[in-house]
């Protein structure tokens, strides 16, 4: 029979029965339900030697639930998705095309020179066409060849491919049938209305100055008008050692000064020796440019700020005559004809006929 306290024990809470438990062993030591009773009561050996609480004698086993990713093996667990390479790094803003006429890529040139390069363009002066393939020169000098290659060869070698669609390349070297094009037709537009400043064509009647420039040259009326009006050396300025034009081959940097100054003074060009123009321009390199060169440098020089080289180099101590001027850097060139006085520009021009084109409509 069980004792009544017992009974009444094991009806209270489980903290008090806890509790009296203990008392009630202490007081029954030695009896055999106190050894019973407190054998139930001690703690599970294999969870004291965990080290884990004993568990409640009335409680719910405790249920760990571990986060599903957790229970995952490290090979299965899912790693942060890459962001696309588009997202990674954002794609640098495209520069502003400066745009001309047809031609879209007139960004690429030097910025302060892209102004001039519109003017020009818009006006239809700088007219840009697929390479010409040289003419055959005569019987001797197709003789002169050199590891099996004429200078016909050669120049072939060397022609630019052609553009793409919508291209200027302003930066691509000029060629001496390009500049001679674009100078005659530059000068004759800006003095439209001054016969005395025209520069006259070369026509089909006349015997071609130079060898490899015939008649059939689709720029022989420019070439010819040049060279007659003794603007380009050749044998009618008493020079000869140009029998040949060699109409493809790059512009450089003292030819593009030595054809234009003189439309620009419109009188005889200085006297010039090397020392002066190092003087003048402080130009490193002055003894590498040619005499008659020399003498546009110089001349160029009494410009001012309105100077060629100012305009088409801005500020260098370098003038590097051999090297091969672009075609941004020869239309800064032609982008203004005159003297530090007095001069003409392309937006002049430019302005006078949108105003003409308003007032006709």
């Amino acid at each position: 029979m069980t004792h009544p306290f017992v009974t009444k024990l094991f009806r209270t809470p489980v903290s008090l029965c806890a509790l009296f438990g203990l008392v009630l062993l202490t007081g029954c030591s030695g009896s055999n339900l106190g050894d019973r009773l407190g054998k139930s009561l001690e703690p599970d050996p294999q969870l004291a030697a965990d080290g884990s609480p004993a568990a409640s004698a009335s409680d719910e086993p405790a249920v760990v639930v571990k986060d599903a990713e957790s229970q995952k093996p490290e090979t299965e667990k899912e790693t942060p998705a890459e962001k696309p390479e588009a997202e990674k790094k954002a794609p640098e803003p495209a520069a502003p095309k400066v745009v001309a006429g047809e031609y879209t890529d007139l960004g690429k040139a030097p910025e302060e020179i892209q102004p001039y390069l519109v003017d020009l363009i818009e006006l239809g002066l700088l007219e840009v066409r697929s390479p010409t393939p040289p003419t055959a020169s005569s019987s001797d000098d197709a003789a002169n060849e050199t590891d099996g290659e004429t200078d016909e060869d050669e120049a072939k070698a060397t022609l630019p491919s052609p553009p793409g669609p919508n291209e200027f390349r302003p930066n691509q070297a000029t060629t001496r049938r390009e500049y001679a094009r674009w100078l005659l037709a530059t000068n004759n537009r800006f003095y439209t209305d001054q016969r005395t400043r025209k520069v006259r064509p070369g026509v089909n009647s006349s015997a071609p100055v130079f060898k490899d420039v015939p008649i059939s040259d689709p720029d022989f009326a420019a070439i010819q008008g040049l060279a007659e009006a003794g603007i380009i050396p050749s044998p009618l300025t008493g020079s000869s050692t140009t029998l040949t034009f060699r109409p493809n081959a790059p512009l450089t940097r003292e030819d593009l000064l030595l054809w234009k100054v003189p439309l620009d003074t419109r009188q005889p060009l200085p006297q010039a020796t090397p020392a002066a123009v190092g003087e003048a321009w402080g130009f490193q390199d002055a003894s590498k440019i040619e005499p008659r060169s020399l003498q546009a440098v110089l001349a160029d020089y009494q410009n001012g700020d309105f100077a060629n080289i100012r305009r088409a180099f801005s500020y260098t101590t370098l003038f590097q005559p051999k090297k091969a001027a672009t075609r941004s850097e020869t239309a800064a060139v032609l982008w203004r004809f005159g003297n530090s006085t007095e001069g003409i520009t392309a937006e002049e021009i430019r302005g006078t006929s949108n105003t003409e084109s308003e007032a006709g409509n």
